[in-house]
């Protein structure tokens, strides 16, 4: 991760050196944004870790876990389906989830199907596109979202 952080450093001071005025205003605009989200990005953040503090490591394993990897990826991608959160807090989540043990294939699925399956915004989408694009969009995302999980499963070695 230093190596990033070293490396942003450095495209920082090229800018700098190449246009000092435009770096300066792109750094502006950066931090109004960066003040913008951050309350919703902290008041999420303590919400997961107040809901993570109180569910049992146990549950989170039982359903998400290693224990049976088909009950977890699908749970995951239920999840991820039917939970609507931007990916600046689901990321983090993400991490948390598996520094408690969860495997990288569930938390594909979850963070695929959040991202990319819309069952609170289906009222939204079939209202522009129609029930049957809606429908085949979202379905086609989830089976999308599956073939990703065990990808990952498979390049990360849980499965196989």
């Amino acid at each position: 991760m230093y190596y990033l952080h070293i490396l942003t450093l450095v495209a920082l001071v090229i800018s700098l050196i190449l246009s000092r005025e435009k770096t300066l205003k792109a750094a502006k605009i950066a931090l109004t944004r960066f003040l913008a989200i951050f309350p919703a990005f902290l008041t999420m953040i303590i919400l997961v870790s107040v809901v993570l503090f109180f569910v049992p490591d146990k549950l989170i394993s039982h359903y998400l876990g290693s224990d049976n990897i088909v009950t977890g990826v699908l749970c995951g991608a239920l999840f991820g389906s039917i939970t609507l959160m931007p990916g600046f807090i689901a990321f983090p989540l993400c991490g948390i989830l598996l520094k408690k043990g969860v495997l990288y294939m569930v938390l594909s699925a979850f963070s695929t199907t959040l991202m990319m399956v819309g069952v609170l915004t289906y009222p939204i989408e079939k209202a522009y596109f129609g029930t049957r694009v809606t429908i085949l969009r979202n379905s086609l995302s989830f089976l999308i979202a599956l073939v990703v999980a065990l990808m990952t499963g498979f390049f990360f070695g849980e499965i196989f």
